[in-house]
């Protein structure tokens, strides 16, 4: 019989609502909460060993810390096979979901599975990482969630090959599977034409991304009065990279002072931006973060001022969900700062 840990949090644990979230991990032998559903959907073939509960507040406050703590927990059991969550849409319990879940698999070989609400910022985060399956954005759809989670965790514990995600219902993660259909393509097509022309529901073959859109502003009205800051996700940083931001998938953001620099040089800076020939812009690091053209119009009075802080993170795989919230924070200080507008740059 298959050994299964299970992580969940300290609502499904029945310790307590967000007044509990501060509570630091612990594992209970067995089965909690909605480990009941799991093992009866089991069917004898696998068994929650162990479940590992942490509140979301902690886990997310202290993530590095958290997550070394729980797969000591895990590492114990030595399960075949790890689930976390379901989630749902628990935006803070579906990142440690993604987390631990990753941290699993990829630190400890274990194959290992979540499931979420498609919108849950977890999502965005790890469905490329680690199997995840869609669920309802509650709790009433955790019988819908344990249906297609218990089979796709008995395959993943026991080594067999996992197809499709159209197939095993798991969220698409980019990979593709191939297989044979049914119908050949031409009448799939024909199908999915025809209900679209009648208005009624069909399921694409090549989904397209789907960003949301974002108002202007409007414009500034004297920007000879205005203070300007730039904005980066080329990676530009100081010499060094001393917040060590990644080349790739970059987990946070770095905010550096420009008062003293007429322009920028590759003495001082360079860029931390994976994915692209980094050559051009270390040798000059205003080709991606124009501080000489942007001090040249504030001399001539084009504009007020250029802000002393400049932000900068790396684009290349950085999920939409961590530059959602990065552009939060950052514009909270710019706001509060009396910035009037923003130049954002590319590579």
């Amino acid at each position: 019989m298959l050994k299964v840990v299970q992580y969940i949090n300290q609502f499904f644990a029945q310790i307590g609502g967000e007044e509990m979230a501060h509570v630091k991990p612990e594992v209970r032998e067995g089965i909690v909460g909605p480990g009941v559903a799991f093992n009866a959907a089991f069917k004898g073939e696998a068994e929650i060993v162990a479940t590992v509960i942490c509140g979301d507040s902690y886990f997310n406050e202290n993530i590095e810390e958290a997550k070394k703590e729980v797969l000591e927990m895990v590492k114990q059991y030595n399960p075949d096979v790890f689930i976390a969550g379901p989630a749902f849409n628990a935006g803070r319990y579906g990142v440690a979901c993604g987390t631990i879940a990753t941290a699993v698999k990829e630190e400890l070989d274990i194959p290992s599975l979540t499931g979420m609400y498609v919108e849950n910022p977890g999502a965005d985060m790890f469905k490329d990482k680690v199997y995840m399956v869609p669920t309802k954005n509650s709790a009433v759809g955790m019988r819908n969630a344990v249906k297609v989670m218990a089979p796709l965790a008995i395959k993943l514990g026991k080594g067999e090959p996992i197809g499709a995600s159209i197939e095993e219902g798991y969220m698409p993660n980019g990979i593709r599977k191939n297989f044979f259909d049914k119908e050949r393509g031409s009448k799939r097509a024909v199908e999915m034409l025809i209900k679209k022309l009648k208005g009624e529901e069909f399921v694409t073959e090549y989904p397209m991304p789907d960003f949301d859109r974002v108002e202007p502003n409007k414009a500034v009205k004297d920007m000879g009065k205005a203070k300007i800051a730039l904005v980066t996700s080329g990676g530009i940083v100081p010499k060094g990279n001393p917040d060590h931001i990644e080349s790739s998938s970059a987990s946070k953001f770095g905010k550096y002072d420009i008062s003293e620099f007429k322009l920028l040089s590759n003495e001082d800076h360079q860029t931390a931006h994976g994915g692209y020939d980094p050559v051009y812009a270390n040798d000059d690091p205003n080709r991606v973060l124009p501080v000489d053209i942007m001090r040249e119009l504030e001399s001539e009075g084009v504009i007020g001022e250029l802000h002393r802080y400049f932000y900068t993170t790396v684009g290349n795989g950085t999920s939409v969900a961590n530059a959602k919230k990065y552009a939060s924070e950052i514009a909270k200080e710019l706001v509060a700062d009396g910035v009037n507008a923003v130049i954002l740059t590319s590579t």
